[in-house]
This record gives C-alpha cells, structure tokens and sequence, in this order.
C-alpha cells in the first residue's frame, strides 16, 4: 500500500493508497477540497469540521442521486454496490488519517 500526501482545505494528509489507486484517491481528493472550499468561500461556516461535515453530506447526497433509483439492490446496475463499498473504505481511511493526527481537520 502505498502512502501520499494530500492537501485539503489547506491542510496536508498522509492517506493509504492500495497499488494502482492514485488516480481515483487523487480525484477523491480534490472533490472534497472543491466542496470544502465551496463552503468555506461562500463565507456562511467557519469552522472546519462543520465545513467538512457538509461537504461529506453534499457528497454523499450526489453520489446518492447518481445511482439508479430501483426497488431492489439485487436489480442495481453491476459495480453500483462496488462504488459504495469503495466510496465507504475511503471514508475509512480519511477517518483513521484524521484520527491519527489527533484532529478531525
């Protein structure tokens, strides 16, 4: 696993990468930082960590209006459940990054 160096809001993070992930990471990255920033800059919240808290929630509702509206999970289009569970070790990983450092941001 590789490790890199990202900044968000600012801030610089040392985030796990499995092998071949850079690109993908990278581009999770700076979705957060773009929300973040759009947050920060529309000047309504200051602190970082309700910065942060709404911008995971802007995310998370976008990710949810992506993906096909259907009754069943078994019906949901190939790589749907694939995506989430990416999307929720990525969480994963920037929580245990921002627990380590001993800050939430």
């Amino acid at each position: 696993m590789k490790q890199l160096e990202v900044t968000i809001l600012g801030q610089s993070y040392i985030l796990g990468c499995p092998d071949g992930g850079e690109a993908l990471l990278s581009a999770a990255v700076a979705s957060v930082d773009r929300e973040m920033s759009a947050i920060r800059d529309a000047g309504k919240v200051k602190a970082r960590e309700r910065i942060a808290v709404l911008a995971a929630l802007n995310l998370a509702y976008q990710l949810a209006d992506s993906t096909p509206r259907k009754a069943s999970a078994a019906a949901q289009e190939p790589g749907t459940a694939a995506d989430a569970a990416q999307l929720e070790a990525l969480i994963r990983r920037v929580d245990a990054a921002l627990n380590d450092d001993g800050q939430l941001l």
